[in-house]
């Protein structure tokens, strides 16, 4: 079979997928397993970015060395695929951390075992720590590369730790990724050291070819919230800095999710540490999405407080079809939400579903 029918079929299950997965939250129950899941394969990284709920130097109850110390084993990396692929239901694996999960010996390995079954890869990294030969060869399909930051003064200072070295060791590994099939999409987390700087990663993002340019306002909690974005630099993103961000977007071809971000900034500005309207949108995640840490949490979402059971105890498809995640689902169809919902990190995907769905689902 050809690359054209491979990815042809591909989309096809997606599509019976994406309707079974509609068919259960009518029914208010899943009938089949999810679509994507995301796998943390280690909880070290190399950066410390000031708005990091594990790494930042700015919390005030820093993580222990033996939390940042712990990591999945390829081994036990490999028994997690083999109950996804027992599901039939999974298209597309994230492969991430708590921290960078390029910095685990082992993840070139893991990047492959999941490229092996046919699912969608997508790798979430700062880039600095990559072996950038390895990362090409293995066909990741979608990289999210945390930037942060146009110029070396910008970065470094959401970097603290970080040098002008490190940014061009980002910018030399960007160069390298141009002359891939890898769709590399830009991450830029806003706050009071990034705001000033839109125009500029469009920019950036144009420069090295980028498939695509995230603004995310920065979620803040334990400490960071030092570090929010000011009430001036609101209005000036709103009045000045998202339009001519769009402007220079549209010049120069590069796309991005600034009408998305506008809106997570107007809810900030309604309410102070909002970024996502989860009253209008709903949650979708517990029928097609799941996250699994390293230490074996099964999360309903990328949530960290809203935690199913274990795989230690559990297999993954027993929890998905068991109480506690049923539990959960119903709660928020109520339009229960979740400590943390209201910077809900999945709210762009949320939106999609809502929009397919045709409202929130408290609503029906």
């Amino acid at each position: 079979m050809n690359a054209r029918s491979e990815k042809k079929q591909a989309k096809q299950r997606a599509k019976e997928h994406r309707a079974l997965a509609l068919q259960g939250m009518r029914e208010g129950r899943p009938v089949t397993g999810p679509m994507q899941v995301h796998i943390d394969i280690t909880n070290g990284c190399n950066a410390k970015c000031i708005t990091c709920w594990d790494h930042s130097p700015l919390l005030k109850s820093p993580r222990s060395n033996a939390w940042k110390g712990q990591r999945i084993s390829l081994e036990r990396f490999l028994e997690i695929l083999v109950q996804l692929d027992a599901l039939d239901s999974v298209q597309a694996v994230v492969v991430s951390g708590m921290g960078d999960p390029l910095t685990h010996p082992q993840v070139y390995e893991m990047l492959a075992a999941v490229k092996e079954r046919g699912w969608h890869l997508t790798v979430l990294s700062n880039l600095v720590a990559a072996d950038m030969d390895r990362l090409c060869e293995v066909g990741v399909d979608n990289l999210l590369v945390g930037v942060h930051g146009a110029t070396p003064e910008t970065y470094m200072a959401f970097h603290p730790t970080w040098t002008e070295r490190h940014f061009n060791a980002l910018c030399m590994g960007l160069r390298k990724l141009r002359r891939t099939e890898t769709a590399v999409r830009h991450v830029h987390v806003i706050n009071r050291d990034t705001a000033h700087e839109l125009v500029q990663m469009v920019r950036f993002g144009h420069l090295f070819r980028a498939q695509r340019v995230n603004f995310k306002l920065a979620s803040l909690d334990g400490g960071t919230e030092d570090c929010a974005v000011t009430p001036e630099q609101v209005q000036w993103m709103l009045e000045e800095g998202i339009p001519a961000a769009r402007q220079a977007a549209e010049e120069q071809g590069v796309h991005t999710n600034l009408e998305l971000f506008e809106k997570q900034v107007r809810a900030w500005a309604d309410s102070d540490l909002v970024t996502a309207d989860m009253e209008s949108i709903g949650c979708f995640m517990g029928y097609v999405y799941s996250r699994i840490t390293v230490d074996q949490e099964v999360l309903y979402c990328c949530n960290t407080h809203v935690q199913v059971g274990s795989l230690l105890e559990h297999s993954f498809q027993e929890l998905w079809q068991g109480a506690r995640w049923q539990k959960l689902r119903d709660s928020l169809a109520a339009g229960r939400f979740f400590k943390g919902c209201e910077r809900c990190g999945k709210v762009e995907q949320n939106i999609k579903w809502n929009t397919r769905f045709g409202g929130a689902l408290h609503d029906v």
